[in-house]
């Protein structure tokens, strides 16, 4: 029986059927973190996100700084369409857009950082639960303090563009400038005073917007797809509006320290936040730490409805492109 057999089972008859050539290993496939998609494209969908939302803002942010600055060069106690008007009469409408490439060069880095870092806290502090606002605003936080140390320095170069009367003729001269006469550290001058401003910013934000998109979402759901670019402008712009008023004090604060000691503004001593608060208090009692509240909610509140309506769009984009790619695979 053993002689009759051996021919049937011989070793080549086993190991001549040939794989299929389109065949791939199914662990090969890499699937997406989170939301349906990777890393880089939560750091692309930030990064256009952040570029639209402060070009198309940029001269409401121009109005902002310079009412908010001390000094001689600042225009102090402006309404807003004084401080339009004067800006207007004195560069004209380019000076609306002084600083707008430090901003160009500054906002896509840095919202690439931001909106990355919070999606991947969002996921490990969330447990799975997308109703933790404590988990959204936390990520907000860590997603803040990341993206300000990319940010800071372009900030920084970018408000001394915008005053008035800036002795600087562009992003490449205020930079060179800065460092041949205060240093390295004055491009940081401002770093600790926009965290803190940044962190219960953010974390007011983040965890605004998230409840409002849920709760907008949820009056109609049936509809939920067709309205959704409605649904996230509107939740940004609330978000982005609440957030602003509440951290206005610290922006003031922070200005005056970025513009410090240029076209006449004050320079502090210390560089100290109590040294400022202090300074703001002598000259202008507590309404000096309001200053610029009206124009800065006029900024955050549309900038935050273009930032995320933006975002989102452009997370459906690459979602409907992996689905597509998957499934063609």
């Amino acid at each position: 029986m053993a002689t009759d057999a051996s021919p049937k089972f011989q070793k080549p008859d086993l190991l001549s059927v040939p794989q299929p050539p389109d065949y791939h290993r199914p662990e090969v496939a890499v699937s997406p973190e989170h939301d349906g998609l990777h890393f880089w494209q939560f750091m692309i969908a930030g990064s256009i996100a952040g570029m639209v939302e402060h070009m198309a803002m940029f001269p409401v942010d121009t109005i902002k700084t310079q009412m908010q600055a001390l000094g001689s060069c600042p225009l102090k106690y402006a309404s807003i369409r004084t401080a339009l008007g004067s800006i207007l009469k004195s560069e004209g409408i380019p000076g609306l857009y002084r600083g707008i490439g430090a901003m160009g060069l500054g906002a896509g880095p840095a919202h690439a950082v931001y909106f990355s870092i919070y999606e991947i806290c969002k996921k490990s502090f969330s447990g799975g639960n997308p109703n933790n606002s404590g988990a959204h605003a936390i990520s907000g936080v860590f997603a803040t303090v990341a993206s300000d140390a990319v940010f800071t320095p372009m900030d920084m170069v970018k408000q001394r563009l915008q005053l008035s009367d800036s002795p600087y003729k562009g992003v490449m001269d205020c930079v060179k400038r800065v460092l041949k006469e205060e240093g390295f550290n004055a491009f940081y001058a401002s770093y600790k005073t926009t965290v803190l401003m940044n962190a219960p910013y953010t974390a007011v934000h983040f965890a605004t917007y998230e409840a409002a998109k849920r709760s907008l979402l949820g009056v109609s759901p049936e509809s939920a797809s067709d309205e959704r670019l409605i649904v996230h402008a509107t939740a940004g712009a609330a978000a982005g509006a609440s957030a602003a008023l509440i951290t206005t004090p610290l922006d003031v604060v922070k200005t005056q320290l970025q513009c410090q000691g240029v076209c006449g503004c004050d320079r502090f001593k210390s560089g100290s936040i109590r040294d400022v608060f202090r300074t703001i208090l002598k000259k202008d009692g507590y309404k000096g730490l309001m200053r610029g509240w009206m124009p800065r909610m006029l900024f955050h509140a549309p900038a935050a409805a273009i930032c995320w309506s933006t975002y989102e769009a452009s997370k459906a984009f690459f979602q409907e492109l992996n689905t597509g790619s998957s499934s063609v695979t």
